[in-house]
Formats: C-alpha cells, structure tokens, sequence
C-alpha cells in the first residue's frame, strides 16, 4: 500500500465531498440541530414502566423488607436489588447506565418503631421528569401509609430527593447523554449513508473499472476514505461537544478514551456502508439495505432515549446493535469517567470493526465478474 496515493485519493475524496451540500449538511450542521432541538424541548420523556434499584442498608430488616413489599404492590414501580457493598448508589447507578435509585438507611426499623425521623433516599431519572414523579409519588405515597399506621400522620418517614444521580460531585442532566449519543449518531449517518450510496453509484456508473485501470489499489481507496470520514467525525464532535457545552452548559469531558471510538466507529461504519452496497444490485436495493440496518441503531442504541427505559427484550436488542457500544462507550469516556466499561465497549468496537474491514475488502470488486 502506498501512502502516496492515500494521500492523493483522500484529497480527491474529500474534495468531491465537500462540493457536496448535502453531504456536509447531514455530516455537520444536522446533529447540531438535533442538540439544539432535543436540548431545548424534549427533556421531559415519559415512561409507562419504571425499575427501580434499591439499596437496603438495614440489613433486610422485617419492616425494610415489608416497606420494600408495598412499595413493589404499587404496580408503578419494578424493584430491583443492589448490594449494601457497591457503596454509593448514586455513583453506582451512574457508572452502570441507570437512573432511578432508593435507598433505605440503616436504623430503619429502630426509627421507625422509636418515632424517630428516618431520611428515605430516593434518585430520580435526570432525562424523564415525569418517571421522576413516579418513582417520588410512589415511595412518598407508602411512607406516608406507614406513618398513618404508626404515628396516626405524624412524619417519621421523611423522603428527601436528589435529582439527578451525582458521580464524584458532578451532576448530569438530559443534555450531558444526549452530546455522546449525537456523537455516535453522527459516527453512523455520515459514512453508512455516504457509503452506501457511493459504492452502489460508482458500481452502476462503472467508476470503480475506470479506477481499476490507475495504479489506486482498492485497499488504497477504502483506507483513504476512511481517514476522510475519520476527519469528518472529528471535526463534528468538537463542534457538537462546543454547541453542547456553549448552548447548554453539557457537563462532557473531552477524554482520550473516547478517542478510539472516533477512529474506530467510522472504519465499523464505513466497512459496513460498503458491504452494504456491494451486495446490493441496484442503488434503489442498497438504499434500502441501508435504511434497514441504519434506523434501528440510530432509535435502538441510546441515541436519543437511555437504554435502561427500554423493556428487557428491547434491552437485548440494543446490546446486538454495533452502535450501541459506541455510544456506551462515549458515555463511559465524556461523563463517567469509567475506564472498565470504555475498554469493553472499545474491544467490541474494534472486533467488529476488523470483521467488517476484512469482509468489505474481500466482497468489494473493481470489476464486475
């Protein structure tokens, strides 16, 4: 391979790409938009199923577990368990893509029966104010009972709020998930679209003969245009993250981790573009392979929703989906700070990466048999 002529055809490329209005628009100006409308207006998702994640520092007292029992009669919410030995639950549902906590104190019971007002902590959805409503209407509304029953009213069960989950003292909020979402979301539209158009065009219009013909490997092509869509995506995400934190104060970190993705995300997505429209007969049939794979990861992954809202089967799904663990991985680098799952999510991302690099290479022709 000779770096000479990546060099020269990414030049080409590029200059080609960027004569193209279109292009350009979907590539850099449209996830802008995007921040700056969900920013503004949809902050407030719903929710018809909320699970919970409960912390019981009482030891599994009788009446922790017997609150706990109620609180799950409510139908509203769904409890699940997590360990007294994470630590803090707050930092825990951060690190691990969750929203809604509730942690019983310990000295529950002794409080309780003592008439000795008990603090209930209770961590609410920062991207969904009404699940917020939720999950607080639903705890207070059993606290409540229990003070009627013990205390004819009195307050001995108090339940105090922190909205949203904090990790090492910094709060996040709808925007903060949104910025790493758009970021894969533009990780995926540019090259797969572009991909699949060019491929299929250039195969109709027979181009690819023509560049057969010149001393251009196709390794050479793929390799240069994929260092074009990896310029690209560098240059939307420092325009995304500088729209996210200018316009809404986004609390995201431009860490290193999440520079493998940037580089990783669209050699996957590029890959996959090619592939896509190399099987395709037609540009009409690669268009629409194109859409069949690209909006269920685009509505799937976490891009504008947080996966954690979605039912379990869902939840299966989104894990299947390559983008996925691009954008996971983006949060655990800009928000987290959560070296472990960002290592996962970067190995996943680069073997599938590898896969789809080496079989776009060898399906890819630049002549037609």
């Amino acid at each position: 391979m000779s770096p000479r002529r990546v060099y020269l055809n990414l030049g080409v490329f590029a200059k080609g790409y960027l004569r193209s209005r279109v292009g350009l628009f979907f590539a850099l100006v449209f996830p802008v938009i995007l921040i700056l409308l969900f920013g503004a207006i949809f902050s407030n998702s719903s929710t018809t199923s909320v699970d919970v994640y409960v912390q019981n520092l009482d030891h599994n007292s009788p009446l922790s577990l017997q609150f706990l029992e109620a609180l799950n009669s409510t139908k509203v919410v769904h409890l699940h368990f997590v360990s007294p030995s994470v630590g803090n639950l707050s930092k825990w549902l951060a690190a691990n893509d969750q929203s809604d906590g509730l942690v019983i104190p310990a000295g529950f019971a002794a409080g309780y029966f003592n008439k000795t007002p008990v603090n209930l902590t209770v961590i609410t959805n920062p991207q969904d104010a009404t699940t917020s409503g939720i999950v607080y209407g639903a705890v207070d509304g059993v606290a409540n009972y229990f003070n009627l029953q013990r205390a004819n009213g009195t307050v001995i069960l108090n339940v105090q709020q922190l909205s949203p989950p904090t990790l090492g003292g910094q709060s996040f909020q709808y925007i903060d998930y949104l910025v790493p979402g758009l970021i894969g979301f533009s990780v995926l539209t540019s090259p797969m679209f572009s991909m699949v158009n060019i491929s299929s065009e250039y195969k109709k219009e027979k181009l690819f003969r023509q560049l057969s013909l010149t001393p251009l490997t196709k390794s050479e092509w793929l390799s240069s245009t994929i260092i074009w869509y990896i310029i690209l995506t560098l240059v939307s995400t420092v325009i995304m993250v500088a729209v996210g934190q200018g316009a809404f104060g986004a609390k995201v970190t431009l860490s290193p981790l999440m520079l493998p993705f940037l580089v990783l995300g669209p050699i996957l997505f590029t890959s996959l573009g090619l592939l896509a429209g190399s099987i395709s007969k037609d540009p009409e049939t690669a268009a629409v392979i194109g859409n069949i794979i690209t909006f269920p990861m685009m509505f799937l992954s976490g891009t504008f929703f947080p996966v954690s809202l979605f039912p379990p089967w869902l939840v299966t799904v989104a894990h299947v989906l390559p983008l996925f663990y691009v954008i996971d991985g983006l949060n655990a680098a800009m928000l987290y700070g959560n070296v472990g799952t960002a290592l996962f999510d970067m190995a996943v991302v680069g073997i599938l990466a590898l896969i789809l690099f080496i079989a776009s290479v060898r399906v890819f022709q630049w002549r037609e048999n």
